[in-house]
């Protein structure tokens, strides 16, 4: 209680404010998830239900804090990013971080039975979490191209390795030495020659992640808002008050949805020019 002689322990409390006017990323990764997988019997080298379990916790976390604009997620991490003049938590480190970290471990662990309904969780997973600070658009940019080229680095050498282990009968570590110093168009020609794999075929959800984003964000031009209002006065006297016209256009703003594109080039960022504007 405030005012006993035990009070004083509070100025131990050291404050952890983040430094204004940047932007701010979080990035969740799986802890120890190659046993975690290994266990549970996920599909090598992609387990579809994995993955959108992993979508379907990062949505949760953005249906929960409305200051995050963006996210991006492949194999077991993901990234979420904050509009730059958030003020969630008074900008708190250690809340920001602990809140959206639980908030993702949870809903992963709440949803696991609608993904793996033949498969009992053995034992809770864990993930741990760290906030970086951006200054500026293309840090940010650049931050989220980084983490795209990334999955298609891993995704193509998890797609060779596991073709030269399940259908080319090589031991793990053989598959290692065989992969050892090939570059990109070598793993490709080696899944396509042996295997008549054409990685350019596979999934998108593989090859470039899962991107979170609000729907009414996602138009080229975002004064298309303006253009559902009068959508909405077209159903019929009963859903045209102005109330009900205010939440319907609200819902929309908060409508997230799943893409699988590219996040490298401009096209994305052009087509949602207030997506990293305040």
């Amino acid at each position: 209680m405030a005012g006993t002689k035990y009070a004083y322990v509070k100025s131990f409390e050291l404050p952890d404010t983040l430094l204004p006017g940047t932007f701010i990323v979080a990035r969740v990764d799986g802890h120890s998830f190659h046993r975690f997988t290994e266990v549970h019997n996920f599909a090598k080298p992609n387990d579809e239900r994995g993955l959108r379990l992993m979508d379907h916790a990062a949505r949760d976390v953005m249906d929960e804090w409305k200051d995050i604009v963006l996210c991006f997620g492949e194999s077991d991490e993901y990234s979420f990013l904050f509009r730059r003049k958030t003020e969630l938590y008074n900008r708190r480190q250690a809340k920001i971080l602990t809140s959206l970290v639980s908030k993702f471990t949870a809903s992963y662990i709440f949803h696991w039975s609608e993904y793996f309904p033949e498969t009992p969780l053995n034992y809770p997973p864990t993930f741990d979490a760290r906030l970086i600070l951006y200054p500026s658009v293309q840090e940010v940019r650049d931050y989220f191209s980084w983490r795209q080229a990334d999955t298609h680095i891993n995704n193509l050498y998890n797609t060779a390795f596991w073709a030269l282990v399940e259908q080319g009968g090589q031991t793990t570590k053989k598959a290692h030495e065989s992969l050892r110093g090939t570059n990109s168009s070598q793993k490709n020609e080696t899944l396509f020659s042996r295997f008549g794999i054409n990685y350019s075929k596979l999934s998108e959800r593989f090859r470039k992640g899962s991107i979170l984003v609000r729907a009414i964000s996602s138009e080229k031009d975002a004064s298309n808002s303006a253009t559902i209002v009068p959508a909405l006065e077209s159903e019929g006297n009963s859903e045209t008050s102005p109330q009900r016209k205010m939440d319907k256009l609200a819902a929309l703003k908060s409508a997230i949805e799943t893409l699988h594109v590219d996040i490298i080039r401009d096209e994305f960022w052009t087509d949602r020019p207030t997506l990293l504007v305040d």
